[in-house]
């Protein structure tokens, strides 16, 4: 569905609704303050529960349940961090570097040099001359053709689902956020190695108190959980059936934001944990708006609901697409490279 229509007046003018939604921008400390309770007080008690399930010897397989929920509340964190990065879940900019290094520190991603390589995304999300600024790997059907063998099979392992939502969060993560590859200045190198000396301070924390087994049969349980739908997320707001990329002279930061972003339509349990992710189209529209107001500035505007939602069922449909194919201007699976 086209919202922003060209014109020969106004090439890719900018509709009224757009500048309505700026309302919608304002951040609320309150809002900020409950979000942030309700989503570490449950994190936490979580932890205190699997500590004392560790430790009284239960079967593991109560800790593996319990990961579950605890990796959605994390999934839920990491949403506030990103919030943020943005500027937008407090009105006050240190307010939002506090808490941006706290919950960094909790899902191991330093706050400085995320929030540079996602603000890089939203200037290049859609722009095939651009790719690889914070999104999945993605290459076009003639690129696909015209690489060697051993870049088409590196390409087909990226793309497989048990490597990119499996060992994915574990290179990201666990190497690549501690490493300071991709920073671009010394404040995104600083908080590189702030965020790596306060994960091992928890780390020896854990390790004076409960110790560092119980730590690990804790921790890499919920990582595993929450990154694994935290990478899915990520992955289904820009590869889906339906998306469109450009090249960079046909390239419009507004359009892209509604053609090449997903409003990945969640039930109501996951849209709350997910912070309300899959509006995902708006959030690139105006990025300085709150999770907490994502929802109100869809069902503010008429024009925004014409955009069709991708359900849970169809966005599975997105494991298969793999190539963009240039000509036909969708994704399309191995397979068509074949034909």
């Amino acid at each position: 569905m086209v919202l922003i229509e060209d014109t020969v007046e106004h090439p890719r003018a900018r509709p009224e609704w757009y500048e309505r939604i700026a309302r919608f921008e304002k951040a609320h400390t309150g809002k900020a303050l409950w979000q942030i309770t309700n989503t570490l007080l449950p994190y936490f008690f979580l932890w205190y529960v699997m500590i004392r399930a560790v430790t009284a010897g239960y079967p593991y397989w109560i800790i593996l349940f319990l990961a579950v929920p605890a990796g959605l509340f994390m999934v839920r964190l990491f949403v506030l961090f990103h919030d943020c990065t943005h500027g937008s879940l407090f009105p006050s900019k240190r307010a939002n570097r506090i808490f941006g290094y706290i919950s960094g520190i909790l899902t191991y991603t330093p706050y400085e040099k995320w929030r540079a390589s996602h603000w890089r995304h939203h200037a290049t999300v859609g722009d095939l001359d651009r790719r690889g600024q914070g999104d999945f790997w993605t290459m076009t059907k003639e690129e696909y053709l015209a690489g060697s063998r051993r870049k088409r099979l590196i390409y087909r392992l990226a793309r497989n689902p048990f490597i990119a939502f499996g060992l994915g969060p574990i290179a990201s993560f666990l190497i690549y956020q501690r490493l300071p590859f991709g920073a671009r200045s010394r404040r995104e190198k600083i908080s590189v190695h702030l965020t790596n000396l306060a994960i091992l301070a928890i780390l020896v924390t854990a390790a004076l108190s409960i110790g560092l087994k119980t730590y690990f049969l804790i921790q890499l349980p919920i990582f595993f959980f929450g990154g694994m739908l935290g990478f899915w997320l990520f992955y289904i707001q820009h590869n889906y059936d339906g998306v469109f990329w450009w090249r960079h002279e046909d390239w419009d930061r507004m359009v892209a934001a509604v053609e090449g972003c997903s409003f990945y339509r969640l039930p109501r349990v996951l849209q709350w944990f997910t912070g309300s992710i899959g509006y995902h189209f708006i959030h690139h529209l105006r990025p300085l708006i709150a999770n907490y107001s994502l929802e109100k500035c869809f069902k503010s505007e008429f024009a925004l609901q014409k955009v069709e939602p991708l359900t849970i069922r169809k966005s599975l449909r997105s494991l298969v697409l793999h190539l963009w194919d240039e000509k036909n201007r969708k994704l399309v699976k191995f397979r068509a490279a074949k034909n």
